[in-house]
């Protein structure tokens, strides 16, 4: 692939979707149209990132000089529609800080767009490397996947929730609008454009998450736009900082000034990259976002949103590298890595354990790129891969079981594999990727140990209780869904539709694949990009690798496998009912207190007195304000 031809691959992994967006406000198709024009559509955003990455294994990165008047006045022109559309929904809904913050934000532009623009040279608006095509392969298959399986989701989500109203059109519009602005942030050099394509998705996620239009919806739509807009108006205080320290507006070349030029607008990005990954203390607003519909869920976790802040951390750490700043922000990964996966242990909502979870994982992917050595950047490159694929299968699973079952409490979910043998096998397989994403076992649990200890030993308690908490909450869920009780249960499998398991299936499969792929995605697309940036790549003991391969084989597929064959091949093995050490009555009671007869039940611990959510919030919002001070101090200096 030459040069003219990659540039074109990426314009148009940006326009296509954008243009499909469009599209998707015609008048309706048939549900069969849908579908089908859907598969075409997704399939091709598949394509093309895997292509983009299979051209490139043996090149280094690439830039591209993509300059026109017309695109950046067109940027423009968006972002005071926007402005002038968030202020419009907020004095409506008689909203005032949205209105304050959007108009500062649009001040700053404004006038530095009218001073500094005009004079602005950028050499390269476009770029590709290897941790943008990983990045892409998630947005283009992950995404994909989700905006699949929303097509057939939808008409049963309306059919449940007959009060809401039905704008599947408009729905499917910001749902790929969103995956265009997610690559056109992973392409971008110019640092106005990827500040544009930020901002597209802050607007997208509001209208998704406000999806019902009910008072919960509004309420949780409105605190994500008012924190993110926050860290809108810093992003944008950082790009006039650099332009105004250095006359540079290319993140290649900002990555190449002197740090004491630099530091104060990294800073000003890493900020608006914690906002954007629901890093304390800005977490509520991603907790919040579970009122939407379970693809919203889905795409704002494991392949947009979320992502995006990791990402632009992961771009601008060596920047911050061997600075208070670095530490700072290592240590607010930390904390929301630690607080968070408490607070999971005492969350029996699953949709709120798989939020929690996600902010936990991701505040360990910033700490790594706080500590920024190639140990530390390989581990959260390989989180950032693991996370998307199971993370969004579950959040899938979830969804298709509170209809099935009209609950998402994971107290309502015993003897699972009795009544959804398939789907219990699936789930199984996406929380076992996600036991080998945290450092319990994923195979650079000991390099990442030697980086923390050496950059912060601090750090080495919190990622070994962190690690635990996980431990705990993963396998309470795992031991409910796969319990069985004696007597025969009503099998609910019947109630899946086929859409619904072929893009559980692609997912399910992407996550055994990315498992059994590490080796490959490792050596061949993670390794050269760290020697790209550190000049070496990690060393890897290979007999811990091997074992740790073995391991994951049997979890992602011995185990489930076994679970279909006891499901559907071996129907007829035998049950007994749950053995008390001597006190059963029969197969279903027991002899309690005071020879009483006592139903047999399973319950979880959540141990809400210790881990309650209020509680730990208030010091999770405490201690990193406390550090987002301390980071914005040291740099200002």
């Amino acid at each position: 692939m030459d040069e003219v031809e990659m540039m074109n691959a990426l314009i148009f992994l940006i326009v296509f979707p954008l243009a499909v967006s469009f599209l998707a406000l015609v008048p309706p198709l048939s549900l069969v149209a849908r579908k089908a024009v859907g598969a075409c559509v997704n399939i091709t955003l598949c394509a093309v990132p895997i292509y983009l990455l299979v051209t490139n294994l043996d090149r280094g990165p690439a830039y591209f000089h993509l300059e026109s008047p017309l695109i950046d006045i067109g940027m423009l022109l968006v972002e005071l529609f926007v402005a002038v559309f968030i202020v419009y929904v907020s004095v409506r809904a008689k909203r005032y800080l949205p209105v304050l913050l959007v108009v500062v934000q649009s001040i700053i532009m404004v006038v530095f767009e009218f001073t500094s623009g005009h004079g602005m040279q950028v050499e390269h608006s476009l770029f590709v490397d290897k941790l943008s095509i990983i990045m892409a392969l998630i947005v283009g298959i992950i995404g994909s996947a989700i905006c699949l399986y929303a097509i057939g989701y939808l008409p049963e989500y309306h059919e449940h929730y007959k009060e809401v109203k039905d704008r599947r059109r408009y729905f499917a519009f910001l749902m790929y609008l969103f995956l265009s602005a997610m690559f056109g942030i992973v392409f971008s050099n110019n640092l106005m454009w990827l500040y544009f394509f930020w901002e597209i998705t802050t607007v997208c996620s509001f209208l998704l998450i406000g999806y019902r239009d009910d008072e919960a919806s509004r309420e949780s739509a409105f605190r994500a736009l008012n924190m993110n807009l926050i860290g809108g108006v810093v992003f944008a205080v950082g790009l006039v900082c650099l332009y105004s320290s250095s006359g540079i507006m290319e993140l290649d070349k900002m990555l190449r000034l002197d740090k004491g030029l630099v530091l104060l607008p990294a800073v000003c990005l890493a900020f608006a990259g914690l906002v954007k990954s629901a890093q304390f203390p800005f977490s509520s607003w991603l907790t919040g976002a579970m009122v939407a519909p379970t693809p919203v869920s889905a795409l704002l976790h494991s392949s947009t949103m979320v992502k995006a802040g990791v990402y632009l951390i992961l771009r601008v750490a060596p920047v911050m590298e061997h600075t208070a700043a670095a530490k700072m922000l290592t240590l607010i990964g930390g904390v929301s890595f630690l607080i968070t996966a408490l607070i999971a242990i005492s969350q029996s909502n699953a949709k709120k354990v798989l939020a929690y979870s996600t902010i936990s994982n991701l505040g360990l992917i910033v700490a790594c790129a706080g500590v920024n050595t190639d140990a530390a950047v390989w581990s959260a490159i390989l989180l950032i891969i693991f996370h998307a694929v199971a993370k969004s299968l579950l959040f899938l699973c979830v969804g298709i079981i509170e209809y099935k079952l009209d609950s998402r409490d994971i107290e309502d979910m015993d003897y699972l594999i009795m009544r959804l043998p398939k789907l219990t096998a699936v789930m199984m397989t996406g929380m076992a990727g996600m036991f080998l994403a945290p450092f319990g076992m994923i195979i650079s649990k000991f390099i990442t140990l030697k980086a923390f200890v050496e950059s912060n030993p601090a750090m080495a308690i919190i990622l070994a209780y962190g690690s635990a908490a996980t431990v705990f909450f993963w396998t309470k869920w795992m031991g409910k869904i796969i319990s069985i009780k004696h007597g025969v249960t009503e099998v609910l499998e019947h109630r899946v539709s086929r859409w619904e398991w072929i893009t559980l299936g692609i997912l399910a499969v992407a996550t055994v694949a990315v498992c059994l792929g590490f080796p490959f995605i490792s050596f061949h697309v993670i390794n050269p990009y760290l020697l790209e940036m550190f000049g070496k790549t990690p060393v890897v003991d290979t007999f811990n690798v091997l074992i740790v391969f073995i391991i994951m084989v049997g979890l992602l597929i011995i185990l489930p496998l076994g679970l279909l064959y006891y499901a559907f091949i071996n129907k007829h093995y035998k049950r007994v009912g749950t053995y008390l050490g001597g006190g059963n009555i029969d197969n279903v009671t027991f002899e309690g207190a005071m020879a009483s007869t006592q139903t047999i039940e399973l319950r979880n611990y959540y141990l809400t007195k210790y881990f309650g959510e209020e509680r730990w919030c208030n010091v999770g919002i405490f201690v990193s304000l406390t550090l987002l001070f301390i980071m914005f101090g040291v740099a200002a200096l």
